[in-house]
Protein backbone atom coordinates (compact mmCIF):
# COMPACT_ATOMS: atom_id res chain seq x y z
CA UNK A 1 0.00 0.00 0.00
CA UNK A 2 1.86 3.54 -0.84
CA UNK A 3 0.96 6.01 2.21
CA UNK A 4 0.66 9.36 1.19
CA UNK A 5 3.44 12.26 1.80
CA UNK A 6 2.18 15.74 1.79
CA UNK A 7 4.55 18.56 2.58
CA UNK A 8 7.28 17.92 5.53
CA UNK A 9 6.01 18.69 8.69
CA UNK A 10 7.65 20.25 11.72
CA UNK A 11 7.49 17.96 14.55
CA UNK A 12 7.24 18.64 17.96
CA UNK A 13 8.92 16.38 20.79
CA UNK A 14 8.02 16.25 24.00
CA UNK A 15 8.77 18.14 25.73
CA UNK A 16 7.56 19.96 23.02
CA UNK A 17 9.85 22.74 21.20
CA UNK A 18 8.46 25.26 18.64
CA UNK A 19 10.41 27.39 16.16
CA UNK A 20 8.66 30.13 15.74
CA UNK A 21 11.12 31.17 12.30
CA UNK A 22 9.68 27.77 10.41
CA UNK A 23 6.10 28.46 11.78
CA UNK A 24 4.29 29.94 8.50
CA UNK A 25 1.21 31.00 10.85
CA UNK A 26 1.68 33.54 13.63
CA UNK A 27 -1.88 32.13 15.08
CA UNK A 28 -1.32 28.80 15.12
CA UNK A 29 1.79 29.33 17.10
CA UNK A 30 0.14 31.37 19.71
CA UNK A 31 -2.38 29.12 20.19
CA UNK A 32 -0.13 25.92 20.27
CA UNK A 33 2.01 27.65 22.75
CA UNK A 34 -0.68 28.35 25.22
CA UNK A 35 -1.88 25.04 25.03
CA UNK A 36 1.95 24.24 25.66
CA UNK A 37 2.01 26.31 29.04
CA UNK A 38 -1.33 24.70 30.33
CA UNK A 39 -0.07 21.16 29.58
CA UNK A 40 3.31 21.90 30.87
CA UNK A 41 1.65 23.43 34.42
CA UNK A 42 -0.67 20.21 34.24
CA UNK A 43 2.16 17.62 33.80
CA UNK A 44 4.26 19.91 36.38
CA UNK A 45 1.98 19.58 38.62
CA UNK A 46 2.04 16.02 38.09
CA UNK A 47 5.41 15.51 38.58
CA UNK A 48 5.71 17.89 41.99
CA UNK A 49 3.07 15.82 43.48
CA UNK A 50 4.49 12.62 43.32
CA UNK A 51 7.12 11.77 45.86
CA UNK A 52 9.78 10.34 43.79
CA UNK A 53 9.89 9.35 40.07
CA UNK A 54 11.29 5.93 38.69
CA UNK A 55 13.72 6.89 35.67
CA UNK A 56 13.57 3.80 33.04
CA UNK A 57 15.90 3.29 30.15
CA UNK A 58 13.50 5.46 27.66
CA UNK A 59 11.24 7.08 29.24
CA UNK A 60 10.02 7.88 32.93
CA UNK A 61 7.00 6.20 35.04
CA UNK A 62 5.06 8.83 37.50
CA UNK A 63 5.53 7.14 40.64
CA UNK A 64 2.46 7.69 41.14
CA UNK A 65 -0.02 7.09 38.18
CA UNK A 66 -2.76 9.90 37.17
CA UNK A 67 -6.12 8.47 36.56
CA UNK A 68 -7.76 9.89 32.94
CA UNK A 69 -11.20 11.52 33.33
CA UNK A 70 -14.35 10.50 30.87
CA UNK A 71 -13.79 10.47 27.39
CA UNK A 72 -15.31 9.40 24.38
CA UNK A 73 -13.15 8.96 21.23
CA UNK A 74 -14.44 6.58 17.47
CA UNK A 75 -11.79 4.16 16.26
CA UNK A 76 -10.48 2.85 13.43
CA UNK A 77 -13.84 0.44 12.76
CA UNK A 78 -16.33 2.88 13.88
CA UNK A 79 -16.75 2.11 17.35
CA UNK A 80 -16.53 4.06 20.25
CA UNK A 81 -13.36 4.00 22.55
CA UNK A 82 -13.86 4.87 25.94
CA UNK A 83 -12.16 4.65 29.45
CA UNK A 84 -13.56 0.57 28.76
CA UNK A 85 -11.12 0.38 26.67
CA UNK A 86 -8.33 0.93 28.46
CA UNK A 87 -8.63 -1.59 31.25
CA UNK A 88 -6.88 -5.15 31.62
CA UNK A 89 -3.83 -4.43 29.30
CA UNK A 90 -1.13 -1.69 29.08
CA UNK A 91 -1.81 0.81 26.37
CA UNK A 92 0.86 2.59 24.31
CA UNK A 93 -0.78 6.13 22.84
CA UNK A 94 0.81 7.87 20.19
CA UNK A 95 -0.62 11.56 18.83
CA UNK A 96 -0.38 11.44 15.19
CA UNK A 97 -2.25 11.88 11.90
CA UNK A 98 -2.11 9.86 8.72
CA UNK A 99 -0.99 12.18 6.17
CA UNK A 100 2.00 12.72 8.69
CA UNK A 101 5.38 12.26 6.21
CA UNK A 102 8.04 10.83 9.11
CA UNK A 103 7.95 10.73 12.20
CA UNK A 104 4.12 8.68 12.00
CA UNK A 105 5.12 6.05 9.79
CA UNK A 106 8.98 5.87 11.44
CA UNK A 107 7.34 5.62 15.16
CA UNK A 108 4.54 3.42 14.16
CA UNK A 109 7.26 0.98 12.19
CA UNK A 110 9.22 0.91 14.85
CA UNK A 111 6.71 -0.18 17.40
CA UNK A 112 5.54 -2.94 15.01
CA UNK A 113 9.37 -4.42 15.46
CA UNK A 114 9.28 -4.23 19.18
CA UNK A 115 5.46 -5.59 18.97
CA UNK A 116 7.61 -8.97 17.00
CA UNK A 117 10.42 -9.07 19.74
CA UNK A 118 7.79 -8.98 22.24
CA UNK A 119 6.04 -12.30 21.56
CA UNK A 120 3.40 -13.58 23.25
CA UNK A 121 3.96 -11.01 25.93
CA UNK A 122 2.63 -8.28 23.61
CA UNK A 123 -0.76 -9.95 23.45
CA UNK A 124 -0.91 -8.10 26.63
CA UNK A 125 0.15 -4.00 24.99
CA UNK A 126 -2.45 -2.22 22.93
CA UNK A 127 -0.47 0.04 20.66
CA UNK A 128 -3.05 3.17 19.39
CA UNK A 129 -2.59 5.98 17.25
CA UNK A 130 -4.70 9.00 19.00
CA UNK A 131 -4.98 11.16 15.74
CA UNK A 132 -5.51 14.74 16.06
CA UNK A 133 -6.66 15.35 12.48
CA UNK A 134 -10.26 14.38 12.55
CA UNK A 135 -10.94 16.11 9.47
CA UNK A 136 -9.14 14.08 6.99
CA UNK A 137 -8.87 10.43 9.59
CA UNK A 138 -11.76 9.19 9.23
CA UNK A 139 -12.01 5.60 10.51
CA UNK A 140 -11.93 3.87 7.23
CA UNK A 141 -8.70 6.11 6.53
CA UNK A 142 -7.45 4.84 10.30
CA UNK A 143 -8.28 1.50 9.53
CA UNK A 144 -6.26 1.09 6.39
CA UNK A 145 -3.33 3.23 7.31
CA UNK A 146 -2.70 1.16 11.06
CA UNK A 147 -3.53 -2.46 9.80
CA UNK A 148 -0.66 -1.50 7.48
CA UNK A 149 1.55 -1.45 10.31
CA UNK A 150 -0.28 -4.23 12.13
CA UNK A 151 -3.63 -5.49 12.20
CA UNK A 152 -3.60 -5.53 15.79
CA UNK A 153 -2.78 -1.41 16.21
CA UNK A 154 -5.40 0.80 16.83
CA UNK A 155 -6.47 3.98 15.78
CA UNK A 156 -8.91 6.40 17.14
CA UNK A 157 -10.13 10.55 17.24
CA UNK A 158 -13.08 12.48 18.27
CA UNK A 159 -14.42 16.14 16.85
CA UNK A 160 -13.16 19.17 18.65
CA UNK A 161 -13.54 19.77 21.44
CA UNK A 162 -12.95 16.54 22.67
CA UNK A 163 -10.22 16.26 20.77
CA UNK A 164 -8.19 19.19 22.52
CA UNK A 165 -9.61 17.58 25.81
CA UNK A 166 -8.71 14.25 25.58
CA UNK A 167 -5.03 15.28 24.21
CA UNK A 168 -4.67 17.63 26.89
CA UNK A 169 -5.35 15.20 29.92
CA UNK A 170 -3.00 13.05 28.01
CA UNK A 171 -0.44 15.89 28.67
CA UNK A 172 -0.01 16.27 24.78
CA UNK A 173 -0.16 18.96 22.42
CA UNK A 174 -1.16 19.65 18.49
CA UNK A 175 -1.65 22.70 16.02
CA UNK A 176 -3.18 22.75 12.47
CA UNK A 177 -0.66 24.89 10.44
CA UNK A 178 -2.20 25.84 7.44
CA UNK A 179 -0.65 25.18 4.09
CA UNK A 180 -1.22 26.80 0.73
CA UNK A 181 -4.48 25.59 -0.19
CA UNK A 182 -7.24 24.28 2.53
CA UNK A 183 -6.03 21.15 2.21
CA UNK A 184 -2.83 21.08 2.07
CA UNK A 185 -2.02 22.13 5.73
CA UNK A 186 -0.63 19.91 8.24
CA UNK A 187 -0.33 19.10 12.20
CA UNK A 188 2.27 20.19 14.78
CA UNK A 189 2.23 16.92 17.54
CA UNK A 190 3.85 15.95 20.38
CA UNK A 191 6.06 13.06 20.02
CA UNK A 192 5.80 11.11 23.04
CA UNK A 193 4.21 7.96 23.94
CA UNK A 194 1.96 7.78 26.70
CA UNK A 195 1.94 4.79 28.70
CA UNK A 196 -1.10 3.84 30.29
CA UNK A 197 -0.98 1.07 32.77
CA UNK A 198 -3.79 -1.85 32.77
CA UNK A 199 -6.38 0.35 35.16
CA UNK A 200 -6.53 2.91 32.64
CA UNK A 201 -4.45 5.35 33.95
CA UNK A 202 -1.24 7.65 33.13
CA UNK A 203 1.63 5.78 33.75
CA UNK A 204 4.62 7.38 31.94
CA UNK A 205 5.63 8.53 29.23
CA UNK A 206 8.71 7.31 26.48
CA UNK A 207 10.65 10.27 24.63
CA UNK A 208 12.16 10.62 21.64
CA UNK A 209 14.04 9.40 20.18
CA UNK A 210 12.53 5.74 20.51
CA UNK A 211 15.03 2.85 20.11
CA UNK A 212 13.44 -0.77 19.83
CA UNK A 213 16.19 -2.29 21.83
CA UNK A 214 15.51 0.21 24.67
CA UNK A 215 11.46 -0.36 24.32
CA UNK A 216 11.72 -3.63 24.05
CA UNK A 217 13.82 -3.82 27.25
CA UNK A 218 11.47 -1.50 29.62
CA UNK A 219 7.72 -3.18 28.27
CA UNK A 220 8.97 -6.57 28.45
CA UNK A 221 9.76 -5.60 32.19
CA UNK A 222 6.66 -3.89 33.07
CA UNK A 223 4.16 -6.23 31.06
CA UNK A 224 6.14 -9.15 33.01
CA UNK A 225 6.18 -7.39 36.36
CA UNK A 226 3.76 -4.98 36.47
CA UNK A 227 -0.53 -5.06 36.63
Amino acid sequence: MRLRLPPRQRIIIFPPTVSSTSNPNKTALTVFLAALALIGGVLAAVFISAPKTTAIESGTLLQQPRALPAFSLVDESGAAFTNAQLQNRWTLIFPGFTYCPDICPTTLGLLKTVQAQLGERADALQVLLFSVDPERDTPEVLQRYVHFFSPAFKGATAPEPALREFAQALGVAYAKVPGETPESYTMDHSAALVLINPRGEIAGYFTPPHRVDALTRDLGALLESRS
